[in-house]
């Protein structure tokens, strides 16, 4: 065995131990979900074929030809027994890409496909794409829903000036996409999401309209809206369903997660909020209910946030940043819910739905005072002196 060689069988073996590393639920939690030890999947676990020429005579320093920058904001979902996650992967480059990476039980052991995801373009390409919403839709098909991103020509002067659509793209088998246009709006749209079944015989998308790429401006919260034809999808109507609050987490802006889980008790949102700190912007995740019968309507809206970064999740290239726009609800009511952390890895936290509905409903709302929340605290005091 020659010396490259050696090096090879050495990356090889370090990089399966990273693969079938065992995770376990950290000791001391909250009661409403368990947070596990280690990320479930970093740019670290990308295939060495994405990254090396292992061709010795091209490649005689075994050097990275192709890095990796992040793995994060994943979508999910359960496909043929395994935990799905389609992953937005960064490459040194900026450039965003999607790949799949499966697990058997959902907390560890992922590994990505061979490839990363062919991504069709629409009449005007991207140049870029990321974040992925996974819908398995009443129609049979499953469909993809993403940001699209391109240069806003309207100011050739700056090269930071960007626009974002709503990328739609559908499969059966998560190898082979098909693109249908982007979603037509009135505003800006960076997290859409598909609801998994027809309202009203219409195709319904949760939206987050802004005004620009980064700024909100006048877009209220969380949009709803209901298209004819998913082949065309044009939104003509948007209503809010919830609304951004001064002095919260949702006071900057506020979005869909992953589509929502049905339950017998209501439809379960998982959405982040953001707000604006000292140090930037917060991102940081909440929950709530709406109606089964009309999925618009709020019948839960615990207080405050669900989840947050918490020690090394702190650190990443975006600081203080939570988001998830993946999470599996499986057959026994277990709930597996992917997020990222600091715009950087993927983690794991796990519940059940009953668990996430005692949260919801039985969590104080937010009194939107500082009055109000001691006296929440006051009477919790009160009932447990009892």
């Amino acid at each position: 065995m020659t010396e490259f060689e050696k090096k090879v069988a050495a990356l090889r073996a370090h990089h399966e131990e990273l693969l079938t590393m065992k995770n376990e639920p950290l000791e001391w939690g909250n009661g409403i979900y368990e947070k596990y030890k280690n990320p479930v999947v970093t740019a670290a676990h990308v295939p060495l074929e994405w990254k090396y020429d292992f061709d010795e005579k091209d490649n005689p320093y075994l050097m990275q030809r192709i890095m990796c920058n992040a793995t994060l904001n994943a979508g999910a979902m359960k496909w043929q027994g395994k935990y799905i996650m389609v992953v937005r992967v960064e490459g040194s480059d900026r450039k965003s890409y999607f790949a799949v990476a499966e697990s058997p039980n959902g907390v560890d052991n992922f590994r990505f496909w061979d490839e990363p995801i062919t991504m069709p373009d629409d009449v005007v390409p991207a140049t870029n794409v990321y974040d992925m919403r996974l819908t398995q839709h009443e129609d049979g098909w499953i469909y993809g829903v993403f940001c699209a991103e391109r240069h806003d020509d309207s100011q050739p002067g700056d090269l930071s000036a960007a626009t974002a659509t709503a990328g739609i793209a559908r499969t059966k088998d998560l190898k082979t996409w098909y693109r249908l246009p982007d979603l037509k709006t009135k505003s800006q749209q960076r997290n859409v999401v598909l609801h998994p079944e027809f309202v009203d015989g219409k195709y319904a998308f949760y939206t987050r309209p802004q005004d620009g790429f980064i700024d909100t401006g006048s877009g209220g919260g969380i949009g709803w809206a209901l298209v004819d034809d998913i082949t065309h999808a044009e939104i003509k109507e948007e209503k809010i369903i919830y609304e951004r609050k001064y002095h919260t987490i949702t006071e900057v802006k506020n979005g869909e997660g992953p589509h929502p889980i049905k339950t017998p008790k209501g439809w379960l949102h998982l959405a982040h909020g953001v707000r604006a700190t000292a140090d930037g912007l917060r991102y940081v995740l909440y929950m709530y209910m709406t109606a089964l019968d009309d999925p618009t309507k709020v019948i839960a809206r615990p207080g405050g946030y669900f989840l947050v970064p918490e020690g090394n999740e702190y650190l990443g290239d975006v600081m203080n940043v939570a988001f998830a726009n993946g999470w599996i609800a499986d057959e026994d009511g277990k709930v597996f819910i992917y997020y990222a952390s600091a715009d950087t890895r993927m983690h794991v936290a796990t519940s059940t739905i009953d668990r996430l509905i005692d949260y919801c409903m039985n969590t104080p709302e937010d009194g939107y005072y500082t009055a109000a929340s001691v006296e929440t605290i006051k009477k919790l005091i009160a009932k447990n002196k009892k």
